[in-house]
Parts: C-alpha cells; sequence; structure tokens
C-alpha cells in the first residue's frame, strides 16, 4: 500500500502542512500495527512539495482509508504574517504497490551513505542506487541502515517511477497519479488540523 502527501501546486504554506502532516502521521503509527517507510520526499523551500510512504502490515489499510482525501490545516500563515488566508488544503491519496521488478532488469550499485549517522555511515556501503536498464530510470535509497532493506526500497521506487513513466508512453495523462498532484479537493476534508504545533481538531 502506498500513499501521496501532495501539496498540489499549493504555495509554500501547503508544502509546510504536507511535511507537518508526514511527520504527525509518522509519529501517530509508530505503535500500530504498520512498517512506514518514507520512499521518497520532494523537498520545497520550507516544507515539502510531496512524501511518498510505503505501509506494510495488519493495519495498512485501514490507516491508508482514515488518511486518503483532503487535510485541511487551519493556521495562519507563519511565512506571511499579514495573509488573510488561515485555510490550507493538501491532498493525500491512496495507491496499491506497484508489482515488483526482476532484479535482471535492475543494475544496482553499493555506496557509502552519506548525512547524519556516525561512523555506521562512513564505514559501510549499505546505500543502494537502482538504475532500471530499459528507461534510465534511477533512484538512490539510504534510508535503512542494511544493504538488503535499501535494495528492497530501491526496487518499490523503481516500479513507482516505471508505472508513471508508462502510463505517460501511453499518453495517460490523466492517471490517477497524475491529477493526485494537481486536485485537491477544498473542503470536507477526511482530517482537519489547527495551530502552527498541528493539532488534531477533527476526524
Amino acid at each position: 500500500m502506498l500513499l501521496q502527501f501532495t501539496s498540489a501546486q499549493g504555495p509554500e504554506e501547503c508544502c509546510l502542512a504536507v511535511e507537518k502532516a508526514l511527520n504527525y502521521f509518522l509519529k501517530s503509527t509508530a505503535t500500530q500495527q504498520v512498517n512506514v517507510t518514507v520512499l521518497e520526499k520532494e523537498p520545497s523551500r520550507y516544507g515539502l512539495k510531496s512524501a511518498l510512504v510505503s505501509l506494510e502490515g495488519a493495519d495498512a489499510q485501514a490507516i491508508a482509508q482514515q488518511w486518503a482525501g483532503s487535510i485541511q490545516w487551519q493556521c495562519a500563515s507563519t511565512l506571511r504574517p499579514r495573509h488573510k488566508r488561515k485555510n490550507w488544503f493538501i491532498g493525500v491519496a491512496c495507491f496499491e504497490q506497484p508489482d515488483e521488478i526482476n532484479d535482471q532488469e535492475i543494475v544496482f550499485e553499493t555506496m557509502r551513505s552519506n548525512g547524519p549517522g556516525g561512523q555506521h555511515v562512513n564505514k559501510t556501503e549499505s546505500a543502494v542506487r537502482a538504475t532500471h536498464i530499459a528507461t534510465g530510470i534511477s533512484v538512490k535509497v539510504q534510508s535503512e541502515r542494511s544493504q538488503h532493506a535499501n535494495k528492497k526500497l530501491a526496487k518499490q521506487l523503481i516500479a513507482w517511477h516505471l508505472e508513471a513513466y508508462m502510463r505517460k508512453q501511453h499518453a495517460s495523462l490523466n492517471s490517477q497519479r497524475h491529477i493526485a498532484h494537481h486536485q485537491v479537493i477544498r473542503g470536507d476534508a477526511t482530517l482537519c488540523f489547527s495551530g502552527d504545533n498541528f493539532v488534531l481538531t477533527s476526524k
């Protein structure tokens, strides 16, 4: 099961809402029967334009149904204090996991992870770069400590991008994943949060 959080081309306040929603989501699912992995983040200046997470486990479907839809954030803009708007909307779309790709279709490279992590990051080649041979689609994954886990996530991410690529190749620009980035229903929110500390106010 995949969940896509998106600002849907909204302003930076919406990107900030995506980041806050993702952080809330990760904290709220930590004690549930689900394994959540952040597969991809697209940063903006102050937040995230979008994020893609994978859900596996007994509670995955229920959690996905709870979050899928429009998310409303009621808060005066901290980026533009004089801005009158106080309601910001983002979208969360749920998708089935794409079919897994065979290893023969992918070239894997291992490398040292970069960023925070101390000596472990510097001494082990746990990061994986995966390139789909036929299309040239390439991803790098270093979120997990083991090379095997990062390889598994890289294959999932390649499958996600490949499916979107194939749809575009067939001129299917109205596919649900493409639309999810551009259409957010403003009103009738699935979940509503308020304030800069992003407190859940209703379900």
